[in-house]
């Protein structure tokens, strides 16, 4: 009996993920295709996510700027034994939390949604791609291979959309911090860039006298 010529792609292992850097960055150019497809899969949840995180990245500044009026008004209550404006400005940052909190449980249901609709488009796209093959494709193990992977890739990516909003979100809240700081108080930078050798050299020399105490 001669020997059989296993078919192609049995032993074949899957695609490995980037690990350099220069490959982790090539890998950036799928991002617009795949959001291009998220938008076409439900434009209009896709706005409400994006309106929804945008407010809530917001939220903290807003929360931070509350706090500080809290604090010019129990300053100011004491000169003048007028506390009226500190529980004003009390239930307005209790409204903040609370409407925080229900922004964040209205993003997590519409993240939810769009995954699934994302995950069912998906799908349906790859058994219209799978209908245009014939039978013999199916008989391929190689092309059998690649419909798996594809099938599996497909319900991963709804996580990684869930990663790029949540991503995005935090940096419109370090920007947001960051403009907040520059426009309020700008002094902080300076004193924090100016103090930053003497903190640096503390660190270093506290654990050493640290631990001769310890001895």
């Amino acid at each position: 009996m001669g020997s059989r010529t296993p078919p192609q792609g049995l032993g074949r292992t899957p695609p490995q993920p980037p690990t350099s850097l220069r490959e982790r960055v090539g890998a950036l150019r799928n991002l617009p295709p795949f959001l291009k497809l998220i938008w076409q899969t439900s434009p209009a949840i896709s706005v409400a996510v994006i309106a929804l995180r945008l407010v809530r990245a917001l939220l903290p500044v807003a929360t931070l700027y509350v706090g500080a009026l809290i604090i010019d008004a129990v300053v100011a209550g004491i000169k003048s034994n007028d506390f009226d404006p500190i529980w004003r400005l009390l239930a307005l940052e209790f409204a903040l939390a609370v409407i925080s909190d229900v922004l964040g449980r209205g993003v997590s249901l519409l993240d939810s949604l769009l995954s699934e609709r994302f995950s069912i488009a998906m799908s349906l796209r790859l058994m219209q791609h799978a209908a245009t093959l014939d039978l013999e494709d199916f008989e391929d193990s190689e092309v059998q291979d690649r419909l798996e992977r594809a099938r599996q890739q497909a319900s991963g990516r709804t996580g990684l959309m869930s990663q790029l909003f949540n991503q995005a979100q935090d940096v419109v809240t370090i920007v947001s911090f960051g403009a907040s700081l520059v426009v309020y108080a700008p002094w902080l930078l300076v004193i924090n860039y100016t103090r930053a050798p003497e903190h640096r050299e503390s660190d270093y020399v506290r654990p050493g006298r640290r631990s001769m105490g310890d001895r």
